[in-house]
This record gives C-alpha cells, structure tokens and sequence, in this order.
C-alpha cells in the first residue's frame, strides 16, 4: 500500500510523525510525508522518505488555505495512495477534504487536540473550530486521538461516535536514567553536581505556560532553571524567551535553544516542568517520565492523564504561578520523594507509552 502522512510544518513532521513513517515502512509499505517545506525535514528525507512540500500556514487566511487546498488535490490526485492520514486541524481538515475530491480510498486522522477546548480562543474561532471538526470528521473513515479525553469528547460530542483513543509513545531505550550523560552534560555546561535542576523542553510560546514558569522559578531559589526549545517561524504572540530573560533569574535561567540531545539533557536534569494552558498528549512528558524525572504539569486534558498527582508528579491549576512555585518548591528541597515519584513515572510511562506498542496499535487500526 502507499501512504501519505499529512501534517502543518516540519517540526511536527520531524518529531511526532517520523516514528510512524519507519514503521509503516518496517511493515512493507510505501509511505510519503507532506508538510510546509522546512529545515527539519532534512532529517526526515535523509533517512529515505520522501516529503512533498504543501503551502500550509498557521494562521486565519482563507486564500492561503484555499492554495493549500489546491495544492493538496493536485498532488493527491497525481500520487493516488491507498491512505491518506491527516493530522492538525488545519491541514487535517484540508487534507480529508482534499482526499475525498481527489478519490482516495481511505482517509484516516489522528486529532492531537481539539482547538474548541483551547481556553484562549475567542468564542468565534471554538465555533469554527468545532464545525470544522464536525464536517472533517464526516470525510473520515478511521478517526484517532492520541487523548483519551479528546476521544470522549469526539464520541460524547457526536463528532465521531467511532473515535479511538491511540496515545503517544517514545522509545525507552532511548529516554531512560543515564548517570554517563547526567555527569557529561552537568560537566559541560558547568553546573555543580549538586544543584538541582528543572527543565523544560517545548517551543517558546505562550500557551506553554511561560510567563507562570518565570514567576514561579523567583520562589524557588535553590534551583536553576534550563529552557530548551525555540519559536517556530511561523508561531506568534509575545516573545517569550525575552520574557524568560526579564524575569531576574540570573544565572539561574539556561536558554538551551532547540537541541538534538534531549535525553542526554533530561538525564541531566532533576525535575520536569510543563505548566501548558493547552496540549493534546504532550510527548515531552512522556520522555520525561522514562527518564524517571518527576512532572510538575497543569491539569489540563493530556497531561491530567500522564501525571498521578502525588504518585508520579504534582498537578496545578493552569495560569496559577503560585501553585507552580510551591510544587516546585516541595520537590525541590525533597530527594527522597523526587526519586520515588520518579520512578513511579518510568514505571506509568513503560506501561502506557512504549512507542513499540503505541506504533503497533495504531497501525492496527489503520489496516496496514
């Protein structure tokens, strides 16, 4: 069979579908990414995929969606695959539609979350959202979320009775406990062995819960705080590494960038952070929780489900700088409890969050 993974920009190419690509081709098939053209795809296609570009863009333009649209039933039209599997919103919607115009046999999507539920959304934009939701999901013949909440909404909301939660799953072999990386990481970037270190790893945008993260971290001296990710080109709203940097942290603020080392990074480091105001099942928890570091997280949808709070991490209400600062704070002057929280996560996350087995499952269910 010849599949065509659709998703919006390289970054979600890169680091959420190309597990999937290697083993829908383990499995014999043929299998083509399509995505905005982007420096991360050089990694993609030097492992042998081929990755059409689409002009896709994140943001409210109905003339780039509709060239988008174009664009997409030309290419669909000329490659003919056996499935198209469409993910994101956006590009999810226009690329069902454009699936079903064109005459493929098999649309499947996989939401990583539902914009309606995005708190900060004007009330328009949720509508729009939803009937965008509702029609695209009338295209689609196998309907996934890597949420169980997202999939008790989709059935709960009658916008498809038939959806199945998949989840999300990183390599354990990969994201686990490693005192070699832990001493090498500390050694070059010159933090003492003894110093506690938060971390947290996502794009620098504001619904990752930054400007809380910075008030928080003034409550917690002992710790220092390490930054990795950066914007994408095509986020927007306020700078947040210039916030990060106001906060008055000092030395104690690391702005790390985007990095190909996160496990080593993650071993480094004592406790995670990720106090997002939207997710749909952050993979950033995940690789913590295998490298046994216990999550301080929101208890938002995604995230309410990775984290037990009191068992594997501490959960806070979203935008509640305080709360923040006390869970870090508690774990921060308590080892013994870091250690046991974390391996209570390395633990959850073996059980639920293989990506053998999540890749295995979901394959299942698209047939291949």
């Amino acid at each position: 069979m010849k599949i065509i993974e659709i998703t919006n920009v390289d970054f979600s190419l890169r680091h959420f579908l190309l597990p999937l690509m290697r083993a829908i081709r383990a499995r014999g098939h043929e299998v083509v990414g399509a995505c905005a053209e982007g420096p991360l795809l050089a990694d993609v296609r030097a492992e042998g995929f081929r990755v059409i570009a689409i002009p896709f863009v994140r943001r409210l333009s109905p003339l780039a969606h509709f060239r988008a649209f174009q664009s997409l039933v030309a290419i669909l039209r000329a490659e003919k695959p056996d499935l198209v599997h469409a993910h994101m919103p956006i590009s999810g919607f226009l690329a069902r539609l454009a699936a079903r115009i064109a005459g493929v046999p098999k649309v499947a999507y996989t939401c990583h979350g539902f914009l309606f539920n995005h708190a900060s959304s004007s009330l328009p934009r949720r509508g729009l959202s939803f009937a965008m939701e509702w029609i695209g999901a009338k295209l689609t013949d196998i309907f996934l979320t890597v949420s169980e909440a997202e999939a008790r909404d989709a059935r709960r909301l009658h916008i498809a009775p038939g959806a199945e939660a998949i989840g999300n799953g990183r390599d354990p072999a990969v994201f686990r406990p490693n005192r070699i990386a832990r001493h090498q990481v500390r050694q070059d970037l010159g933090v003492p062995r003894d110093r506690v270190v938060i971390i947290a790893v996502s794009r620098l945008v504001w619904h990752k819960g930054y400007p809380e993260l910075a008030l928080a971290m003034r409550s917690v001296p002992e710790a220092e705080l390490w930054v990795v990710g950066e914007r994408l080109e095509s986020d927007r709203g306020a700078d947040m590494a210039a916030l990060l940097r106001a906060a008055g942290l000092g030395y104690r603020l690391r702005m790390l960038g985007y990095r190909t080392d996160i496990p080593a990074l993650l071993a480094a480091a004592d406790i995670f952070t990720l106090p997002s105001r939207f997710e749909g099942l952050p993979m950033s928890v995940i690789e913590a929780m295998l490298t046994g570091l216990p999550v301080v997280a929101t208890n938002i949808r995604g995230p309410a489900e990775q984290v037990i709070d009191g068992v594997t991490g501490l959960s806070v209400p979203a935008g509640d700088a305080a709360a923040l600062g006390a869970a870090l704070s508690r774990l921060v002057r308590d080892p013994n409890l870091r250690a046991q929280m974390g391996q209570a996560g390395r633990q959850r996350a073996l059980d639920r969050y293989d990506e053998a087995k999540v890749l295995s499952h979901t394959l299942d269910l698209l047939g291949l």
